[in-house]
């Protein structure tokens, strides 16, 4: 029988972070404990399988997932948590994702890493969010959710405004100053580069849907949207990503130098391949 792991599972958000954790637990307690001999308790015949796991050149399936557990000695919720988070984690779709972390809701995960996630993806979850803590930075800001609402293009519900407020002042993104108004705790926020959580791409697929209405919605001397469709080399596609980080930069410091602040705007930033790359290119 194996036994048990002091690892903590459900403090993980990646299942391969979490294997790592349970390997140098298992090898920490148990003389002879390998890669190899893991491969073997799980029953493959390839002994380097966990070591491509580890490394993301290969997912689990949901049975192999099962069997990672039962290996690892993981029982029960903890067993059915693993099962879960690799779902999680290999959703191929934003869809996916969000029906996948909803599902990793059902298990008691107290700890202050998923809890800030959950406030993070409260921040997230609605475009007005986002908007209001930056309708916080104009001077005649009022707190009261009317005010907001109606404030707000397009306008939205007092019922949205408060809730708003609640998940702002939870985060401490606004924060009440010596006379008891709310304020803003910092002029930036961020989600910075690299991979993102499933409610930021959740969140980003609302803005495009906002930059499509307001197309229709917005007079066009109030709006700047356009585009462009290139054949540029590999190099020049990694570059013109690096241009557009370096300018959103840019203007997050024009930003912080402004006057007095008046509206709040969107600024969207989107560059994807719309071909394929010649068979003879390099990975």
């Amino acid at each position: 029988m194996v036994k048990p792991v002091s690892v903590n599972v459900f403090e993980h958000l990646d299942y391969r972070v979490l294997l790592r954790a349970l390997f140098s637990a298992r090898k920490a307690s148990e003389y002879g404990f390998s890669h190899r001999a893991f491969c073997r308790r799980v029953g493959l015949s390839s002994s380097n399988f966990l070591s491509l796991v580890l490394s993301g050149a290969r997912n689990l399936t949901p049975q192999m997932a099962e069997k990672f557990a039962a290996a690892f000695g993981l029982k029960d919720r903890e067993a059915e948590y693993f099962v879960e988070l690799v779902a999680f984690n290999q959703s191929k779709t934003a869809n996916e994702r969000a029906r996948a972390y909803a599902r990793l809701g059902r298990f008691k995960r107290h700890r202050a890493t998923h809890k800030l996630a959950a406030e993070q993806a409260a921040y997230h979850s609605a475009w007005y969010i986002p908007a209001i803590r930056e309708l916080a930075a104009r001077e005649d800001f009022r707190q009261d959710p009317r005010w907001i609402a109606r404030t707000m293009q397009p306008s939205i519900t007092s019922a949205q405004a408060t809730r708003a407020l609640r998940v702002l002042e939870k985060l401490e993104l606004l924060r009440r100053d010596a006379d008891g108004r709310l304020r803003q705790a910092s002029p930036i926020v961020t989600t910075g580069v690299g991979p993102l959580p499933h409610h930021i791409v959740s969140y980003h697929r609302g803005m495009l849907q906002s930059a499509s209405r307001a197309l229709d919605a917005v007079p066009r001397d109030e709006r700047e949207i356009s585009s462009l469709t290139l054949c540029v080399s590999h190099e020049v596609m990694l570059e013109l990503k690096q241009r557009i980080r370096e300018f959103r930069g840019e203007l997050l410091h024009a930003a912080e130098q402004q006057g007095a602040p008046e509206r709040v705007v969107q600024i969207n930033f989107q560059l994807f391949p719309m071909s394929r790359r010649n068979e003879g290119s390099d990975a």
